[in-house]
């Protein structure tokens, strides 16, 4: 017996030293995958890039994992107690390693043969997520073993809870449970009651399996059976428990759903950050605050879905997606199963016609409902032929739609769903602070999810008449006046930079004779902008166009500079604009105003170039340097670089002059139903109306609207830059400017208002009854003109005394 006794005691012995020599050499094995105690503390959630407005309204995230991290002590009580119900119920009692599930792990091994997970607790789960792959192998388990214990003695329970709350996977692109609760909710945690919080806490053993959007089914059980875990364990009673378990599925996938709709700027924030952080962009947890200001994006919006399809609707219907007659009488589920099969656009509805009447159609949409078109609903479709011709107008339904068809549907206010296509035209526009430069709404095209093509940024196109003030504005500043004279007649240029000789003509091939530049800017005159550009020289010309910031080398050396044929952007436009708006500086456009780590640290703030008219300079260091000011703001005084004044605030004013006149008298004219007499600004319309241009304008903000297809098709007959760009021009500002006072241009006190002759543009005689006030920089106002007096005395007037006829004359002249 005693003998038995020792040689169970040294099997036992030599056990216990081969137990531990295999412990030993499986730790030497995977020693090198442990963390150290310091990787263990510094531990960094992957966040993905999230963009704002300057308002902080969401834009986008960037990011394979959508995660939001958050606090322990901001953990809802019955989502802690329900994840221990589901995943690791001895999680605050064991030392990381649950040897009772493990053992039962390693039975299921030896039983079945095959390795059935299970035995991990959320220690490992921990460890596994953050240091280690999700290989099936032993060397893997074990490492997790030892990584699990060694979080144990370095981290409290609550702060490994918190890593698991935040790191694990939860399907959806969801990694923590803030992330779940938003993409399945639409709801942050603690707003979600008990039966949806177990309902996310069943996702981590197989977030596709029980996922409640695709397996609803599956993913009821699971809940319930957590449930009636946490009943069990004491940690709900039974009222919580049935309330919980009678809860119907609410879930839904949310997605990631921005506060706004700004892709475009999304997306120019993204490839500029990408540039200085690569890949890491997309997981580090910076959080990008931008210039744009929600309401007027949502402005912006707004105007250019409804001017693209103002003139999508004005040219015609092109007609339904496809005929599918055999749809009408085919099973329901058919039926709707063919129209989900078309992508979705937008927030319209695809749909099938089932029968028409005079007046009337009855259709089903793709989400299984029917409903009934008025005729209200389809008298816009008249037959689309081409751009510049279409069909009359429909008289019965039965002229636009058969049974059978498919077609889009938009939702209106009126009629609740009205016939639709697919619009091929395009349309941007940017809106800038003319002060420092900062973007505040941009829509680079009519839809970001069938085009990503950004039209303010990477399209050049001809601004035609658009440019024209800016060769006014260099014709000021050599001495012209507004009232110069320059005939417009026909004319012929030899231009040696031209391929033949040209013969510029005006719109509708009408001359005016003699006109004042007035007058020839808001009618947008073509001849008299090439006479004028002529007479300045064309080098002089690009060298001043460097002052509104565009490069002479992408401009043409020719007159056709005159006309606007240079290939520009809209953001060089507008910026070019900022300088009339602003009083004459010359500002840079940014989008960025400030980058925040994930720690709530600062890295980048925005120092833009700033017009201030009352800040106290400070003295320049070098030549190359920008001046600094001092600028007193709502954050007490701070000092920004002063934006560099490029054009004579008496020029600049007289130009937005005129540029009000287009909006009273010219081409502008419908941007009169603003009612405001602040604003300013210019037409554009290219050769056969391949671009359409509005650049408008007052003393804070400039904006600038484009028009045209990306393949330059003409736009059609009977369309301007006045009927295609202008609309939706005046619709963003109506809403950007709504309850703001005017913002006037700042005019300088030296300049000088006389009476002229608008025919001559000479200074009006005394009494002359046509005559009208003009503007003048004080060295250029027109001499005094007088009448001759009348010859008296056998014409010896000059020498003898003023007759009582004479002095009646004098005084009906004053």
């Amino acid at each position: 017996m005693a003998k038995t006794l020792k040689i169970l005691l040294l099997l036992g012995a030599l056990g216990a030293l081969s137990a531990v020599g295999i412990v030993y050499a499986v730790y030497y094995n995977v020693k090198d995958n442990i963390p150290s105690v310091a990787e263990l503390k510094d531990i960094e959630l992957r966040i993905p890039l999230r963009i704002y407005t300057s308002d902080n309204k969401l834009i986008g995230e960037f990011g394979e994992q959508r995660r939001t991290p958050i606090q322990f002590e901001d953990i809802p009580e019955n989502l802690a107690n329900a994840i221990l119900a589901a995943e690791d119920s001895n999680f605050y009692y064991h030392p990381g390693v649950d040897i009772i599930g493990l053992g039962r792990a390693a039975f299921q091994l030896v039983t079945t043969g095959e390795k059935q997970g299970g035995g991990s607790t959320i220690t490992m789960q921990v460890a596994r997520n953050y240091f280690l792959s999700f290989e099936q192998t032993y060397t893997r388990k074990f490492t997790e073993i030892f990584i699990a214990l060694k979080m144990e003695r370095e981290l409290s329970k609550e702060e490994i809870l918190e890593l698991y709350v935040n790191k694990i996977y939860l399907g959806n692109r969801a990694y923590g449970f803030e992330a779940a609760a938003q993409v399945y909710y639409g709801k942050s945690l603690d707003q979600l009651d008990l039966a949806q919080l177990a309902m996310i806490a069943g996702l981590p053993k197989a977030p596709s399996r029980f996922n409640p959007v695709v397996n609803p089914s599956r993913s009821l059980i699971r809940r319930n059976w957590i449930l009636q875990r946490m009943l069990s364990l004491g940690m709900i009673d039974k009222d919580a428990y049935q309330t919980a378990v009678e809860s119907p599925i609410t879930a839904k996938n949310h997605g990631v759903r921005p506060d706004i709709e700004a892709n475009y700027i999304a997306e120019m924030v993204r490839l500029e950050l990408y540039d200085t952080f690569g890949d890491d962009l997309y997981n580090n947890g910076m959080t990008v605050y931008t210039t744009i200001l929600s309401e007027r994006q949502k402005a912006a919006n707004d105007a250019i879905y409804q001017g693209v399809l103002d003139y999508d609707m004005r040219h015609g219907y092109r007609g339904s997606i496809e005929t599918r007659i055999d749809l009408i009488d085919a099973p329901l589920d058919e039926q709707t199963q063919a129209l989900q099969d078309i992508p979705r656009f937008r927030d319209w509805q695809t749909a099938l016609i089932l029968s028409v009447e005079e007046t009337t159609a009855d259709a089903r949409l793709a989400n299984g409902e029917r409903t009934t078109l008025p005729w209200d609903s389809i008298k816009w479709a008249k037959a689309y032929i081409n751009e510049d011709t279409w069909g009359p107008a429909p008289s019965k339904v039965a002229d636009v739609l058969v049974p059978g068809d498919i077609v889009r549907l938009r939702p209106d206010s009126d009629v609740e769903w009205l016939l639709a296509q697919k619009p091929t035209v395009q349309s941007a526009l940017i809106s800038l602070n003319s002060k420092d430069g900062a973007i505040e709404a941009l829509v680079g095209g009519f839809d970001f999810f069938v085009n990503k093509f950004n039209r303010i940024t990477q399209s050049k196109r001809q601004p035609g008449s658009n440019f024209k003030p800016f060769v006014y504005a260099n014709a000021l500043d050599k001495g012209y006046t507004a009232a110069s004279i320059i005939n417009d007649a026909p004319v012929v240029f030899n231009d040696s930079n031209l391929a033949s000789a040209w013969r510029p003509t005006n719109d509708g091939g009408k001359f005016y004779g003699p006109t004042r530049l007035r007058q020839a800017l808001y009618r947008s005159q073509n001849v008299v902008s090439v006479r004028l550009l002529d007479e300045l020289g064309i080098q002089s010309t690009l060298e001043f166009l460097k002052r509104f910031g565009f490069d002479p080398n992408e401009l043409p050396h020719n007159l056709s500079l005159s006309l606007g044929s240079a290939n520009l952007s809209p953001l060089q436009i507008a910026t070019g604009y900022a300088v009339f708006s602003n009083g004459g500086y010359q500002v840079q456009p940014y989008l960025i105003s400030s980058v925040i780590d994930r720690h709530g640290e600062s890295i980048f703030e925005a120092t833009p170039v700033t017009v201030c008219s009352t800040c106290t300079p400070l003295e320049k260091t070098t030549d190359n340097e920008l001046q600094m000011g001092l600028f007193e703001t709502t954050q007490g005084i701070m000092s920004l670089p002063m934006a560099p004044q490029v054009l004579d605030p008496e020029v600049n004013f007289i130009v937005y002059d005129m540029l009000r006149d287009v909006i009273q008298y010219g081409t502008g004219r419908r941007a009169r139903v603003l009612q405001r007499d602040d604003i300013a600004g210019k037409t554009g319309t290219t050769n056969e109306g391949r671009d359409a241009w509005f650049s408008g304008f007052n003393g804070d903000i400039v904006t600038s609207v484009w028009s045209g297809f990306d393949n330059s098709t003409p736009l059609g007959r009977g369309e301007w830059g006045g009927s295609v760009s202008l609309p939706s021009w005046i619709d963003y500002m109506r809403s950007a400017l709504k309850d703001s006072p005017p913002a006037y241009v700042h005019k300088p006190s030296s300049l000088v208002t006389v009476r002229i002759d608008p025919n001559t543009g000479e200074r009006a005689l005394p009494g002359q009854t046509d005559a009208i006030f003009e503007i003048f920089r004080q060295e250029y106002v027109p001499p005094q003109r007088n009448l001759p007096l009348p010859i008296l005395n056998n014409g010896v007037g000059s020498d003898s005394q003023e007759s009582p006829q004479q002095n009646n004359i004098l005084e009906n002249l004053f």
